[in-house]
């Protein structure tokens, strides 16, 4: 798992008076955000995007899905891919986490990620009429797969009235 803040350095096309977004800000954007968007490569090496609930848990990105789904049989073939997720305005930020994505297979993980997920989303997924109810269930049992995706890079956009690009880099493990 990865525990330690990635740097965060300002890029080269930002406002002249930007400032590098910190990480905390950043991960405030993934705890609010409720669609991401995933991005992976297909076996003729097409792209493949779909949206999805995401949350940050165990020093990753965490998504789930069934093993069957398109997502899964790329993820198989090719393991890294992009979460995105943002505004969808031209104010606020947008954030972007490339990484290699990996099936979570510890039970106690599942239950730490599925916690997050039940904090984040309420009802949806603990109410019984909730859109998502026993999700959590199926992932601590194995039966729906839960990826966590390891970043390797991170990008946040802050766009207007300032417009700023934040490149986040994790030490090496």
């Amino acid at each position: 798992m990865l525990d330690s803040e990635p740097e965060a350095v300002l890029g080269p096309f930002s406002s002249p008076n930007a400032r590098a977004t910190s990480w905390a800000s950043a991960l405030a954007v993934l705890g609010e955000a409720e669609v991401f968007w995933l991005s992976t490569v297909r076996p003729d090496a097409g792209p493949h995007v779909t949206p999805l609930l995401a949350v940050w848990s165990l020093g990753g990105m965490c998504f789930t899905t069934g093993g069957q789904e398109r997502k899964a049989r790329n993820l198989e073939r090719n393991p890294r891919c992009v979460l995105t997720t943002g505004t969808n305005a031209l104010t606020g930020v947008d954030v972007v986490i490339e990484g290699v994505a990996a099936v979570v297979d510890e039970r106690s993980e599942r239950e730490q990620a599925v916690a997050d997920f039940e904090r984040k989303y309420g009802a949806h997924l603990t109410n019984p009429a909730g859109s998502w109810y026993g999700l959590g269930d199926a992932v601590i049992a194995g039966d729906t797969r839960l990826y966590r995706v390891a970043p390797t890079v991170g990008f946040a956009f802050g766009k207007l009235p300032t417009s700023s690009q934040t490149r986040y880099t994790w030490p090496s493990r």
